[in-house]
């Protein structure tokens, strides 16, 4: 057994754990979520509203597919499992 076999096994059991914890404390998790980006928000005046929200959709989006809450275990939001989207064009300022 190689070495990311070895791990894939141990994190097995604590995947499972993390779903479950998604799925009870989702909407809380979320609050959490809003809460830290509009105290990011206003540390900054404002400056990065933009990419603290999407920061914070993207990470709701991930929370919500390790709750599987979107449909199905299999959906990673498009792609290869284990891959980086690719990134969109530059923001502009």
């Amino acid at each position: 057994m190689g070495l990311l076999d070895h791990v894939k096994a141990r994190l097995g059991p604590a995947k499972g754990k993390v779903t479950d914890l998604a799925q009870q404390h989702g909407d809380k998790i979320q609050h959490g979520l809003d809460r830290a980006a509009k105290a990011v928000d206003e540390k900054t005046k404002g400056k990065y509203g933009d990419r603290i929200r999407t920061g914070t959709d993207k990470a709701k989006g991930a929370m919500d597919r390790l709750a599987h809450k979107d449909g199905t275990a299999a959906d990673t939001g498009g792609g290869t499992p284990g891959t980086t989207p690719p990134a969109g064009p530059p923001p502009t300022s």
